[in-house]
């Protein structure tokens, strides 16, 4: 069993590195091989709509034509038994780096179908994944915002590619380590701290849980 996850943070040790960190100790747990890929190491850019992996009989028909820092990563997806994403909700949605792998990994193997075909995607079998999602919002917050309906549709995606999809929301998450150093006025500190010691320990036990399950054979 192999599993990877991928950090769509530019940070390394914050919110979604450390929650999906714990995922793959769960993963491991169950006796996975695991790999943590961070998306900012890589170069690379989204979706250049040549539609080289939608050509028929062509060389790259269901695989991604665009040769970067991504090619050998997506080589890999193919040998993985789950995959994890994480990213922090930057305006309403994913980071940019975590929207342009999504496009990469989803569209080579998105087929244009009806809805009812047996066949919607290329990828060569169903594996599972999951998704952590990290924002500073409070869940009344991200209701109000319109941040559900993107996670879903990427739910939607990640399922009809992969075979099947879940997620994690970490909410009211700590976002610097010295609020006094900020210009804002929005967050009360001390309830972001009280909430990180008290809340975010239990999204790790949550994160951990997942990556058992998508390694569980």
């Amino acid at each position: 069993m192999r599993v990877i996850a991928f950090n769509g943070s530019p940070r390394k040790t914050w919110n979604t590195a450390m929650l999906l960190e714990k995922a793959l100790e769960g993963a491991a747990a169950q006796g996975a091989e695991t790999t943590l890929i961070h998306l900012y190491d890589l170069e690379y850019q989204g979706c250049k709509s040549c539609f080289a992996c939608k050509t028929k009989g062509g060389k790259s028909y269901g695989r991604c034509a665009c040769l970067d820092d991504l090619t050998p990563v997506l080589d890999q997806v193919l040998q993985a038994d789950a995959i994890l994403l994480g990213s922090p909700i930057y305006f309403w949605a994913v980071t940019g780096e975590m929207k342009s792998f999504l496009e990469r990994l989803i569209f080579p193997y998105y087929r244009y179908v009806e809805a009812d075909d047996p066949a919607p995607t290329l990828f060569p079998r169903s594996i599972r994944t999951g998704f952590i999602y990290t924002m500073g919002v409070p869940e009344e917050r991200m209701q109000e915002m319109g941040y559900a309906k993107a996670i879903e549709l990427n739910q939607m995606f990640l399922a009809k590619t992969f075979g099947s999809s879940e997620y994690l929301l970490s909410f009211d998450t700590y976002q610097f380590s010295d609020y006094s150093k900020i210009d804002q006025t929005r967050f009360d500190v001390a309830s972001k701290a009280a909430r990180r010691e008290r809340q975010f320990p239990l999204d790790g036990q949550s994160a951990f849980a997942m990556g058992a399950r998508l390694a569980t054979p």
